[in-house]
């Protein structure tokens, strides 16, 4: 049968068979010794249905290809084997022409752009065996400046009819830019697309930022500032750039994390060397104190429903993950295996954990259930830490530093079986991540 792949694919991401939910048709992928052979995938060029639009034609099926290949689920055929070409958006294909070079589906898109510069792009996938669209072709209207947005949407799309999966691509990146010596580091607050595109700083390199965490809706920043000598958290507004300090509690205070509902945060506050969680209520100013024990509890994480958090403590001895509920109250371990545990983030399915673990010298980065079981390790270097979810709960991205003197953070990604994985560019050194949700 022609198309089996990414369902077994995906199965082996999700640790689990949940995808009998999936709502389209789905393609297939082989696994064979734990190795996922990628889609052949045939995305001829955009057709550029106004002159004006040439240009945008051609960087928007540059962008959604360079999407899709890079989730290494799928693997684009060179142009220069198409035998027939696709000039016309609305001509049904020659499929024995595509067959022939193997391609099992066909991308068809076009973009017009009219005098009052509204660009207009429709796009429609072909299942090349079964000679049949994927559903009914799509259209996106926008300006010529969001070419580049409607481009991850085009590919999200794409994606999801192909998977059965939420896409990813449409959402941003919030991270620390590093630069400088190391032991003279300057680190900014720096937000880009999450393909490294258009990237700007929201701070100025004056204080040390730490933990950038977005808002439900990524128009907010919640992070932790040395501008007054000591952690403070901040809440910066990323188009404004309007920056405040939440003031909510005394003392030091950092990594800070939203609700779902955006209504309120948790974060932790230290005193006399002790660590625990608070919840500060952000229209009211209320606080409530969520941990009461004489040890270090931090790193907090809502679940997607905001019914519990996951929160690393040493309350047993050493550094362990627990999970209590929202408002507080009896705390269960669910990190068991040896090594310390770490920087807990709540998958946006709600079906994982993700974790920084430290064993035997070497940092990894991990997922696990949420009793703990199927604990999987993802990567393994000098130093890995700091895990955030793309949108959909498929990648997660982290840093890497490398030892010496001249050692430098980088972002990477990784999905969650463990491959694909990628080294996100950066202008310089980069860490503490934030992967946003789709954009509105």
């Amino acid at each position: 049968m022609a198309l089996k792949r990414i369902l077994i694919f995906l199965l082996a991401l999700t640790l689990s068979a949940d995808l009998a939910t999936a709502q389209s048709r789905t393609f297939k992928i082989d696994v064979t010794g734990g190795i996922a052979e990628p889609l052949p995938v045939a995305m001829p060029a955009f057709i550029a249905e106004t002159p004006a639009a040439a240009q945008i034609a051609q960087d928007m099926g540059q962008v959604m290809r360079d999407d899709l290949t890079g989730t290494g689920l799928f693997r684009e055929i060179d142009p220069q084997a198409f035998i027939s070409q696709i000039n016309n958006f609305n001509t049904q294909p020659v499929f024995a022409d595509w067959r022939a070079i193997n391609a099992e589906a066909l991308v068809v898109g076009s973009v017009s752009l009219d005098a009052a510069g509204k660009l207009t792009v429709r796009f429609r996938l072909w299942d090349v065996f079964a000679q049949s669209s994927l559903g009914e072709g799509l259209q996106f209207a926008g300006t010529a400046g969001s070419w580049r947005r409607i481009a991850h949407k085009v590919a999200d799309a794409v994606y999801s009819r192909m998977t059965g999966e939420g896409g990813y691509f449409d959402s941003r990146v919030v991270f620390v830019t590093e630069s400088g010596p190391k032991d003279q580091r300057v680190k900014r607050l720096a937000i880009m697309d999450q393909d490294g595109a258009n990237l700007r700083y929201l701070t100025d390199g004056s204080a040390i930022v730490l933990s950038p965490r977005f808002s439900p809706n990524a128009r907010e920043v919640l992070y932790t500032s040395y501008a007054s000598g000591e952690p403070r958290v901040n809440r910066i507004n990323v188009d404004t750039v309007a920056d405040e300090d939440l003031g909510a509690l005394e003392g030091q205070t950092f990594s800070p994390r939203y609700a779902p509902d955006g209504q309120s945060i948790i974060l932790s506050q230290t005193e006399a060397g002790v660590s625990d969680i608070f919840s500060v209520n952000l229209t009211t100013g209320a606080r409530s104190q969520l941990t009461n024990s004489p040890s270090i509890d931090t790193a907090p994480s809502f679940s997607p429903d905001g019914s519990q958090i996951v929160f690393e403590s040493d309350r047993g001895g050493t550094q362990q993950i627990y999970v209590m509920p929202a408002t507080g109250g009896e705390a269960r371990r669910i990190s068991f295996g040896q090594g310390r545990y770490g920087t807990p983030a709540w998958s946006p399915r709600g079906d994982m954990v993700a974790f920084t673990k430290i064993l035997g010298g070497r940092f990894h980065i991990g997922v696990m259930r949420l009793d703990g079981s199927q604990e999987r390790l993802l990567t393994a270097s000098f130093h890995d830490e700091g895990p955030t979810w793309a949108p959909n709960g498929r990648v997660l991205m982290f840093f890497r530093e490398t030892p010496g003197e001249q050692g430098t953070s980088q972002l990477y990604s990784v999905d969650v079986a463990g491959r694909n994985l990628k080294l996100i560019a950066t202008p310089d050194g980069a860490s503490d991540a934030s992967w946003s949700r789709l954009l509105p």
